[in-house]
């Protein structure tokens, strides 16, 4: 099938290199362009390598753009206010391909001192947000008692929040953000127990887990526009598997709180997202806390088809 593909991208074949007939490199470009408009990115640039037109039609700004946000250059201003991006200028880009635009978008912009991260999927073009706890309002952050920094590799934001021990258990945050219209999904990414690396390998300590078995965590999300979700959940619950661990313990657990809907008309959505335990009748401890992430509905499901998998 590739020596098929091959000649056909040649346009030629046997017979003393006599042409057979018509072949892939005889396909005008704006016709291979008007393909490429239903591909993904991932697609389009492992067939730019078949021929010359396929190559030129792989660059096209009519493909590129088709595959960009609607408010892609909304985007590209976060560059003047990303720490991370000293050599890159939004001004910069607005005068590249599209090509070059999406491939920047797909690395990540870091915002708000660092705190905020936005890209897009490199597969669909969605645009993706993850919130660090840093950029989150924690309650007793400040006191060691309470919370500490946990520099790791795990998280995008290279450090995570470990809670010790606490009785009033509160974590709020906001983001505003021009949003592309579409269905999102909020979560927060949490770790029950804390980690660490001991001779190479990774192991969990659960000496200070305790307390989220009691109450659930409530969590919540509301828009600008009105809209709300809410959802409550144990952390740390009473299933245990055959090796009598807990089934939620060790390992990053993703949390959905709910979804919101952003539609063409709203220029930027603002999203306020909290979880909260504050029944003082008892304390609380051992649990990191990430990240929130924000992300199109439609490519966490495919995520989770590809874990199940």
């Amino acid at each position: 099938m590739g020596a098929s593909l091959s000649n056909l991208a040649e346009g030629g074949g046997g017979n003393g290199g006599s042409t057979i007939g018509p072949g892939l490199g005889d396909i005008p470009e704006s016709c291979v362009a008007c393909v490429f408009m239903y591909l993904t990115p991932p697609e389009i640039c492992n067939l730019a390598r078949l021929n010359h037109a396929f190559r030129g039609a792989a660059s096209s700004d009519a493909v590129w753009e088709s595959k960009l946000p609607h408010n892609y250059q909304d985007l590209l201003q976060f560059y003047s206010s990303s720490p991370l991006d000293d050599e890159d200028d939004g001004n910069t880009y607005q005068n590249s391909s599209k090509k070059d635009i999406y491939a920047r978008l797909s690395r990540s912009i870091f915002f708000d001192d660092g705190n905020k991260e936005v890209w897009l999927d490199r597969v669909s073009g969605g645009v993706c947000m993850a919130i660090s706890a840093k950029g989150m309002s924690i309650t007793g952050i400040e006191d060691r008692r309470y919370w500490n920094w946990i520099p790791t590799e795990e998280s995008r934001f290279n450090v995570v929040a470990f809670l010790q021990q606490i009785w009033w258990f509160e974590v709020d945050g906001v983001v505003k953000f021009p949003f592309p219209a579409g269905i999102y999904t909020l979560s927060f990414r949490l770790h029950i127990g804390k980690f660490s690396k001991r001779l190479g390998r990774r192991v969990s300590n659960f000496d200070q887990t305790h307390g989220w078995d009691v109450r659930p965590v409530r969590f919540e999300l509301s828009t600008s526009d009105g809209q709300q979700a809410s959802c409550e959940c144990c952390l740390d619950e009473s299933e245990r598997d055959d090796m009598n661990t807990n089934l939620k313990r060790g390992c990053w657990i993703d949390y959905k709180v709910g979804e919101f809907i952003v539609t063409d008309s709203e220029p930027t959505t603002e999203v306020r997202f909290s979880m909260k335990q504050i029944d003082c009748t008892h304390s609380k401890g051992g649990l990191c806390v990430d990240a929130v992430y924000i992300i199109p509905s439609d490519l966490r499901e495919r995520r989770r088809r590809q874990i199940l998998k």
